[in-house]
């Protein structure tokens, strides 16, 4: 194995991981998802695999980063919604944060492996719902309703690609 292959299989590995771990915790774990995506994106390109994967986590990584930055500026400025005087349209501004994540975890050239953590991360946005309901379920279900979609496609998607995987391995010719 030469340097650059080596190089390109920590790198995933290290972003693939801080992706999926900083996944638990939006805000402080954007700290850990926006090098985690850049990463990823790295060691894709350093991999030499198809454009459509280099493309793909290279995208992921400018919407991380304009995500991150719409979470973190909103943040700063007090937040949405609520008594902060904004909209919770404002919202809006962290879905490519989402998409990118999404797009990272199981986007095409997206290891077996970061693709099936995804779908942990899924299931525990589906835990984060049912918490969100219980203290007071009427007033707390547009943002469980939320978080669980969210949960719902992560694991569709998840499960999506390793069908793709499944399908491409299938039909490679053996050597």
């Amino acid at each position: 194995m030469n340097a650059r292959n080596l190089w390109s299989k920590i790198l995933t590995v290290v972003g693939g991981l801080a992706v999926t771990v900083g996944a638990v915790d939006a805000l402080e774990g954007s700290l850990l998802i926006l090098p985690g995506a850049g990463l990823l994106a790295l060691g894709t390109w350093l991999a030499g695999v198809e454009r459509r994967a280099v493309a793909s986590n290279t995208w992921a990584f400018v919407l991380v980063a304009l995500g991150v930055g719409a979470l973190w500026g909103l943040s700063a400025l007090g937040g949405f919604g609520g008594t902060s005087g904004r909209s919770a349209w404002w919202g809006l501004l962290l879905l490519p944060y989402l998409i990118g994540w999404n797009l990272a975890v199981w986007g095409p050239g997206a290891p077996r492996w970061l693709t099936v953590l995804g779908i942990v991360n899924g299931l525990l946005f589906l835990g984060l719902a049912a918490i969100v309901l219980n203290p007071t379920p009427i007033k707390n279900l547009p943002t469980a309703i939320i978080v669980a979609v969210i949960g719902i496609v992560v694991i569709a998607g998840c499960i999506w690609r390793l069908m793709q995987q499944r399908k491409a391995k299938a039909l490679t010719p053996a050597t």
